[in-house]
């Protein structure tokens, strides 16, 4: 690229922003997504079709978590990955299997609740554990599919501007002709198609809770606080990150403007962050605002307490006779 001169490339946003909104994303979404895991899976075992759909966001949530020290560390070091292509390759798919299973799965979960509300006499083989298993494997195999050009392709890409030395993992700028075919092609298939399904079961859902008389009060706030939880989750988490990649995806095949292409890559990486707040949100809206999933949680934490608590006295049984004081050696002596 012929205007290389006036690159001016800063990797310092990206240096405190990713380690700082990852590390706290690592904290809390590998505890919480361990527990949604339990409780969804205690859940499907009790037939329960709803948790299947649950415990497929869970592992997602949680797959994307682990790899998480891996982009920390390219962030840290200013946009620059160190280790292993294939490492990148395999980071950058489970991320991207992260995202589009996430909608997938959350717009999976809006359908349950909308045959469940709308229509609780009909349809009711579509909400079996077996159908949603089935569902689950058909969302993720395609998924796999779908982000499998991520595994064949080479990942990473040496930084544009002339004067560095940086190695970029995946998100290339500016972007090729056929990186903006995909893009484009996610967007629509994994953003829009389950934005759209969610919107319509959600606001047929409150069309239905809002007209019932036999509803109570306190069943309908639930369904408006769920409502409002899936769209600020959409909001907050997906839709800057798809918006920015659709500008970059119509723009930068054809751009050669250098400032122009990083200024659009810096947002975009901060929508990206943006984004993996989603495995936090995720485990808290969809299992932890059920009752029963609450019902195991108390019983697992009940549990660890007890088994904490019998080991304590158990060590202080052992101390007490290992160890005796003066005072028992006597009661034992004039016995």
């Amino acid at each position: 690229m012929n205007n290389t001169a006036k690159c001016h490339d800063d990797h310092t946003l990206d240096k405190y922003l990713f380690p700082f909104v990852y590390s706290i994303v690592m904290m809390i979404s590998i505890p919480i997504n361990c527990i949604s895991l339990y409780a969804s899976c205690i859940q499907a075992r009790k037939k329960n079709e709803l948790a299947v759909y649950i415990f497929s966001l869970s592992l997602a949530d949680l797959l994307y978590s682990l790899i998480l020290p891996l982009w920390i560390d390219y962030a840290w070091n200013g946009d620059n990955w160190r280790l292993s292509a294939l490492l990148c390759q395999i980071s950058a798919f489970l991320m991207y299997m992260n995202f589009y299973t996430s909608t997938a799965f959350l717009a999976c979960i809006s359908v349950d609740r909308y045959l469940a509300l709308v229509h609780p006499l009909k349809l009711q083989h579509l909400r079996t554990r077996r159908f949603s298993l089935i569902v689950s494997i058909i969302v993720w195999f395609l998924e796999s599919i779908l982000n499998s050009v991520i595994l064949v392709n080479k990942e990473v890409f040496n930084d544009p501007c002339n004067f560095t030395n940086h190695t970029l993992c995946y998100d290339k700028y500016p972007l090729e002709w056929w990186q903006a075919w995909i893009n484009l092609f996610r967007i629509c298939s994994g953003y829009l198609v389950p934005l759209l399904i969610i919107v319509f079961c959600y606001y047929k859902i409150y069309q239905v809770v809002r007209c019932n008389q036999a509803t109570v009060d306190e069943e309908k706030k639930k369904v408006r606080k769920l409502i409002l939880n899936i769209t600020v989750t959409f909001i907050v988490c997906f839709t800057p990150y798809h918006v920015v990649l659709l500008i970059r995806s119509i723009r930068e095949p054809y751009t050669t403007d250098l400032q122009l292409l990083q200024l659009m890559y810096k947002v975009y990486r901060i929508t990206q962050a943006l984004t993996s707040l989603n495995c936090i949100a995720d485990p808290i809206l969809y299992c932890f605002v059920s009752e029963n999933a609450r019902t195991d949680i108390l019983n697992l934490l009940r549990c660890c307490l007890c088994l904490r608590k019998r080991e304590g006295d158990q060590v202080k049984d052992h101390a007490l006779y290992s160890c005796p004081t003066k005072n028992s050696v006597l009661i034992t002596y004039r016995t």
